[in-house]
């Protein structure tokens, strides 16, 4: 499990995103999570057309109206609050989803197929 604190996801703007590693793995799996109408929403960084990060520039993995998580390898398009490929090569496929939870003023995550 791995924790951001509460006060870096405050300063997320709306829509915004934000990546991070979590330590559920040796080596660490990088993720990152999109705040969207005060919701947070949070997947593993990983296409599922090729594996590949979603994201060339840090922290960004929105496009650029900021109403749909985009893949910047090849361009496709998810929806934020489900992960669902609506866009691409993958279309009908979902980005891996994470569970959060905010414990002690950090959010907490981890991944849904781990509980």
């Amino acid at each position: 499990m791995t924790k951001l604190k509460v006060s870096q996801l405050n300063k997320l703007k709306d829509p915004g995103s934000r990546g991070f590693t979590l330590d559920l793995v040796e080596g660490g799996q990088e993720a990152f999570v999109v705040k969207k109408n005060d919701k947070l929403y949070a997947y593993l960084n990983s296409c599922p057309h090729t594996g590949a990060p979603l994201d060339w520039v840090p922290h960004q993995f929105l496009n650029l109206e900021g109403n749909l998580i985009q893949c910047a390898v090849h361009g496709a398009l998810f929806e934020i609050d489900t992960g669902l490929c609506v866009y691409g090569p993958c279309v009908n496929r979902r980005l891996e989803p994470l569970k959060l939870e905010i414990k002690n003023g950090k959010l907490a995550c981890t991944t849904r197929h781990s509980e």
